[in-house]
């Protein structure tokens, strides 16, 4: 058995990024409570690998951070990243990037399936790593990344951006404030119809093709673990194919389109997730937090804006004759957390994925330069990712209940 299917975890050594510095170590700082950054005493040097999602960072806008280089195996992607970043200095890939001792970090956008290996390959040359989503394939990646972490003492973050999405950051509030009362269940959806248009390139299969959903679960998980930091423990799945020609003989051997999730928590609660890539449906990356006083449903794509629900004191009969509840409805004006002092005053704009880019981009090099660890940790990726792959392997198998390993630091 695995040390992570195991639980038995060592405790992360870490590296002071700034050993002659004056920086101070400090907590990590939750979405809901992070202010402007100070000014460090030298600039994080990160290097930018994958000029796709990649260009999508605000790492030259951040004022402790430059980017000293950029790399990509596509010649149009890598002049993109020049552009965007205004760096003249580049790499044919990733690997020869690592070498350069000048930079401090690697920002690894390269295709899914390489992520662990680079963050990987990263860390073993002294750089610290944010890496996209997914974090790693399999739980053998997982416990790599564990191990490496543990031996190079480097700082790693997951670029999950449900953790900084506008409506993630006041779900957190409300629970920090105890708003809920009892934050018993919630659903979480990400509906993306059409991603067979990424399935192949010139008529080459790309690694999207056939990707099982729940392996790319991440959007979904954090809405839940990052808001209250249950951990997801057991899991039963559905998946639904129509035999497409499009989903055959794919590298992951997946039938499915989409899949379904019923997840429970280590507080025994109910977690219910969707990942579809297939349907009539609106397409939404969307949430909703069901509390015994009050609940938090963010907007829908069809047409249904942010909405509170509180527990009301007055009673109305139903259509049978029986009393029950009547609860009071509130139209939430959604704040837009990137114009606050959340973020440093260059990076208060609006940016991809509900906000949440300029917030990844902050946490990443604040977290380096205040050496502590970040709010999307190692420890959180593992507890975003586990529960989609043990969920895929339920789907396989007809709907089976499965355990999920789960992983917490020594501290906690």
């Amino acid at each position: 058995m695995s040390e992570l299917q195991n639980n038995k975890y060592p405790s992360l050594s870490r590296r002071s990024f700034l050993r002659n510095s004056s920086a101070l170590a400090a907590a990590p700082l939750l979405a809901s409570q992070a202010q402007t950054v100070d000014s460090a005493p030298r600039k994080v040097r990160i290097g930018v690998a994958g000029g796709r999602f990649g260009n999508q960072f605000q790492w030259h806008e951040h004022p402790d951070c430059v980017v000293a280089a950029v790399s990509d195996l596509r010649p149009d992607r890598l002049e993109h990243l020049m552009k965007t970043y205004k760096c003249q200095k580049t790499y044919p890939c990733l690997e020869e990037m690592v070498k350069d001792k000048n930079l401090d970090a690697i920002a690894v956008y390269t295709p899914l399936p390489d992520h662990a290996r680079h963050a990987v390959l990263a860390m073993n040359h002294g750089k610290h790593v944010i890496s996209a989503v997914a974090p790693f394939y399999t739980l053998d990646e997982a416990e790599l990344m564990l191990e490496t972490i543990k031996k190079t003492g480097q700082t790693y973050m997951l670029s999950e951006t449900s953790y900084f999405q506008q409506h993630t950051i006041s779900a957190r509030k409300f629970y920090q404030q105890k708003k809920y009362g009892d934050l018993y269940y919630c659903e979480s959806e990400y509906q993306h119809d059409g991603l067979d248009s990424l399935f192949f390139e010139d008529g080459k299969a790309t690694w999207r093709h056939g990707l099982p959903p729940m392996q790319y679960p991440t959007h979904c998980t954090a809405h839940l673990v990052s808001v209250t930091g249950e951990r997801l423990t057991e899991v039963a799945c559905h998946g639904w194919g129509d035999d497409d020609p499009m989903l055959k003989n794919n590298p992951y051997n997946n039938p499915f389109w989409n899949e379904s999730a019923m997840f429970k928590t280590d507080r025994g609660n109910a977690f219910r997730v969707n990942v579809w890539w297939k349907g009539a449906h609106r397409g939404c990356e969307r949430a909703q937090w069901i509390g015994s006083k009050m609940s938090f449903y963010c907007d829908h794509p069809n047409g249904i804006a942010a909405t509170i629900i509180r527990r009301g004191k007055q009673t109305e009969k139903d259509d049978a004759g029986f009393v029950r509840n009547l609860p009071n409805h509130e139209k939430y004006d959604q704040p837009q957390w990137w114009k606050t002092d959340m973020l440093p005053e260059p990076m208060r704009h609006n940016s991809g994925h509900h906000g949440s880019h300029t917030f990844l981009t902050n946490e990443f090099i604040d977290a380096i330069t205040h050496d502590r660890k970040p709010a999307i940790d190692i420890y959180e990726a593992i507890a975003y990712m586990a529960p989609g792959i043990m969920a895929h392997q339920s789907a396989l198998k007809g709907g089976e209940l499965l355990k999920i390993p789960t992983y917490d630091p020594p501290n906690k």
